[in-house]
């Protein structure tokens, strides 16, 4: 078998002939396309593009909410020999921007949700003959849009269904010549761009391959082990690796069916969408992100609570014995703890579990959590009420998946077991192995290392290394085989639903436009905001509160604060950076980083996990109750000897 994703998809529409693919929600309830019809509208959209020019290697960008469309338009592009650049809809348009011209996009094809800020930025796009795809049927108004913001560029909007229909006009005409693309695809061609940084500097651009996803995606089934003609509902975007690997390629081996979550009305309407879509696509398993699953266990937790009285007792009175019942998910519990634990369990599971679990609808067996870390509470939580969400860890770069917990093995606190295919080691800051139970970096070898970084060669030959991807990230196999992640030694923020993003530009330009802070280190591992650790320009924090006769500490942290802020309003970085990537509170550190406390390298970067390990208790206080607030003991404490 040639080892792509085309020949994957050939597969499939022999093996799974009646199997619904993809299916979205329209006013009539779920409409699915099969296996077989994905590929025949797939082949007449690659016919349009070679129509209109694209050839082998174009890259076409996606920028779009989970749709069937996405995944037809983008099994086109690669017929057509082209390359996908998803995008996430979450970004700004100056993001966005940066990522099609540096990855030289042809086109980028829309919804109506995202066509407004590709618009906005049509002038500064460098491509020539750069076309907009639009996906949804109200072209009309889109173009009258057009019209009114930038006359010159209606022309090059396109319809995804013309383009469709045009291909299915052509078929017989250009279907020998799609073969012959098709013959000559290679396994290590890349097939996605996928971007996952800043948005100038030092873009990284991951370039996977066929046979990267091919090799991911099948170890992915066989490791899960799931049911042939499975239904799978997806609630992660469509250009997270995750979702593209486990969704849209993995579901080939099993004939599964996507479910897309109805977002016709935008983001807020989504987000509203997703508890009735539940239950209306009746999957069998999930790909959810701990900030949901956070939000449904909350909901749960705090319906009990309004029942209050005996509810709310049996209620947690069963979850406390399941949690009981069951330990870390791996240890062998005895028997004398599930004898006494289990009537309160059997019974809370017959008369409040199996309600819960309806919300979920009647045929969920577990959710696979990614994107971002899912911590202990919420795995014992769910695994206790009947619906297991297992973690796993990858990263972009690993196509994502290097480990996972599965029904059949796992360890609450761990990222699983270490999928069988994939070489994993862990290397001191020299590369040299370490002993099982030692903690460091994270290395792997196989085919689901990616072929690197797009036009930048330089950071691809510090990641890979002789075939070996070294992740940057921190942690160690435990005596069960395990893997622990502990930390991250590259610079990445981390939101709570997995985005990510580069903090160098935000932490530079605090440093260049601040008058009063020497360093900081911008944070973000999972949670729901930003935070800083900062230290001071001792010198100039001085002098300043003498030219400003400040007597009151507290006068002199807002003063930092508007100082470490300025950079908002110079015409240089005003604009330039997403909210939620902003700090939103800080910490002033005693002393600077320096070479001495091991928090600067002999490059003179940042240590970033030496930081946060040394500055742990500052930055837990910053996620605490009122713990945006920087007017708190540990900042006064610092700058009192300011004040005389």
């Amino acid at each position: 078998m040639k080892r792509t994703v085309i020949q994957m998809l050939r597969n499939a529409v022999t093996n799974y002939p009646d199997s619904q693919y993809v299916l979205e929600k329209d006013d009539s309830g779920y409409v699915g396309k099969k296996y077989a019809q994905v590929q025949k509208e797939a082949e007449c959209f690659a016919i349009s593009l070679l129509i209109n020019n694209f050839t082998k290697g174009d890259r076409v960008a996606l920028l779009s909410e989970g749709r069937s469309s996405w995944v037809v338009s983008e099994y086109g592009i690669l017929m057509s020999g082209g390359v996908c650049v998803p995008l996430s809809i979450k970004l700004i348009p100056e993001e966005i921007l940066f990522r099609i011209n540096h990855s030289g996009a042809k086109a980028v094809l829309v919804s109506k949700n995202t066509y407004e800020k590709v618009l906005s930025i049509v002038d500064k796009i460098e491509i020539p003959e750069f076309k907009l795809i639009y996906f949804d049927s109200d072209l009309a108004q889109a173009k009258e849009k057009c019209q009114t913001q930038n006359p010159n560029f209606v022309e090059r909007i396109v319809s995804y269904n013309a383009m469709v229909s045009e291909g299915m006009s052509n078929y017989l005409k250009h279907s020998i010549k799609l073969a012959e693309i098709e013959k000559n695809i290679d396994e290590n061609d890349e097939i996605t761009i996928s971007y996952t940084s800043g948005t100038t500097g030092n873009p990284k651009g991951i370039m996977l391959t066929h046979l990267n996803y091919y090799a991911n995606s099948r170890d992915a089934m066989d490791y899960f082990n799931v049911a042939h003609n499975s239904r799978l509902l997806i609630i992660l975007p469509l250009d997270h690796s995750f979702a593209h690997t486990v969704g849209i390629y993995a579901s080939l081996w099993r004939g599964i069916g996507i479910y897309f979550v109805d977002a016709r009305g935008g983001g807020a309407a989504t987000l509203k969408n997703i508890p009735i879509n539940m239950k209306e696509a009746n999957a069998h398993f999930m790909l959810t992100v701990p900030a949901l699953s956070g939000n449904f266990m909350k909901k749960i937790q705090d319906g009990i609570e309004a029942k209050g009285g005996f509810a709310k007792w049996l209620f947690y009175k069963g979850l406390n014995s399941r949690i009981a019942m069951i330990g870390d998910g791996y240890e062998t519990i005895p028997q004398s703890t599930k004898f006494w634990n289990w009537t309160a369990w059997k019974i809370t599971n017959a008369l409040v579990f199996s309600k819960v679990r309806t919300i979920f609808g009647d045929s969920l067996e577990f959710c696979v959590g990614g994107g971002a870390l899912l911590d202990v509470k919420q795995q014992r939580f769910f695994n206790a009420i009947g619906i297991p969400i297992y973690q796993g860890y990858g990263l972009t770069e690993a196509t994502p998946i290097i480990s996972a917990n599965t029904p059949q093995f796992h360890k609450f606190g761990s990222s699983g077991g270490i999928i069988p295919t994939i070489q994993l080691r862990i290397a001191d800051e020299n590369g040299k192995s370490l002993p099982q139970g030692v903690k460091g970096e994270i290395v792997i070898r196989g085919e689901n290392v990616m072929k690197g970084y797009y036009r930048n060669p330089e950071a691809t030959a510090k990641t890979v290394k002789e075939g070996e991807l070294f992740t940057g990230d921190l942690g160690w196999v435990d005596n069960d085989n395990f893997l622990i992640v502990v930390g991250r030694e590259k610079a990445l923020l981390i939101s709570q639903d997995g985005e990510k993003y580069s903090p160098e530009e935000i932490e530079e330009a605090i440093m260049t436009t601040s008058e009063l802070v020497s360093q900081a280190m911008v944070y973000n591992d999972h949670q729901k905001y930003t935070v800083a650790v900062i230290t001071l320009e001792e010198a100039k924090v001085s002098k300043f509160v003498k030219d400003h006769k400040i007597s009151d500490p507290k006068v002199l942290i807002e003063e930092i604060k508007k100082s470490m802020m300025q950079f908002k309003t110079e015409p240089e970085f005003a604009g330039k950076f997403p909210e939620q990537w902003i700090p939103s509170s800080f910490r002033i550190a005693p002393e600077l980083f320096t070479e001495q406390n091991f928090m600067i390298n002999s490059t003179m970067k940042m240590v970033r996990y030496k930081i946060t390990e040394a500055y742990k208790p500052l930055i837990d206080e910053m996620y605490a109750v009122n713990g945006k607030n920087e007017i708190c003991e540990s900042n006064l404490r610092v700058i009192t000897k300011y004040i005389k």
